[in-house]
């Protein structure tokens, strides 16, 4: 019988989100402070939670996925899990006109099929 692996969610984002979940029980996070090197550290935070065994999800901000696009296309080239990496809209809005469709196509991309919500 194969053993189930216990996996983290961590979470990479603004005061707001990060505090919002650690609310729901998420207990590996890193908050991105709006310096002037917003870039470096994000691209710090997921590469250091990317490489942690333990780490299943990283739910990360939508608007922090411009400095990030090299990282993902690795992943995605890669074919490995986990993590699976989840971008969220921040509280100004999102960049996709139906994020429900964006949300279906992601949920059908990784488990193979669709689900009614």
């Amino acid at each position: 019988m194969m053993q189930i692996q216990r996996l983290d969610i961590a979470v990479i984002g603004d005061e707001d989100l990060v505090n919002g979940l650690r609310l729901a029980g998420v207990r590996r996070y890193h908050i991105v402070k709006n310096d002037h090197d917003i870039g470096e550290a994000v691209r710090k935070a997921l590469t250091e939670m990317m490489d942690e065994s333990n780490v299943g999800v990283i739910v990360i901000l939508e608007d922090y996925m411009k400095h990030v696009e090299d990282l993902m296309a690795e992943v995605k080239e890669r074919r490995v899990s986990p993590p699976i990496i989840i971008e969220v809209p921040s509280k100004y809005g999102t960049r996709y006109k139906d994020i429900t469709k964006y949300y279906k196509s992601y949920i059908r991309k990784f488990i193979g099929f669709e689900i009614e919500i």
